[in-house]
């Protein structure tokens, strides 16, 4: 006989409105996510990833505003776009 060790996860326990979890099982209905328990870990991964996507935004932002671009930085994107533009057929 084989024994397979899970990994223990750490338990979250919350409480959600009726119309939510009525959501949560139409998703797992629809097959969308296989049970409540995913379709707390996907929100969850996205709310985080979300979160830290926009904690990268605002340090480039960030940084910009410390050391902006020089016209000479980004003035041959600007003709390159001119220029892509002027060779559309419209």
């Amino acid at each position: 006989m084989q024994f397979v060790i899970l990994e223990r996860m750490p338990q979250l326990v919350t409480r959600i409105d009726e119309a939510t979890a009525r959501a949560v099982d139409e998703l797992v209905a629809a097959g969308v996510v296989g049970s409540r328990s995913e379709a707390v870990r996907v929100g969850l991964r996205g709310l985080i990833e979300h979160h830290r996507r926009r904690q990268v935004g605002e340090a480039i932002a960030a940084g910009y505003e410390r050391q902006p671009q020089t016209a000479g930085e980004v003035g041959w994107a600007d003709e390159a776009t001119v220029s892509m533009i002027a060779e559309e057929p419209w």
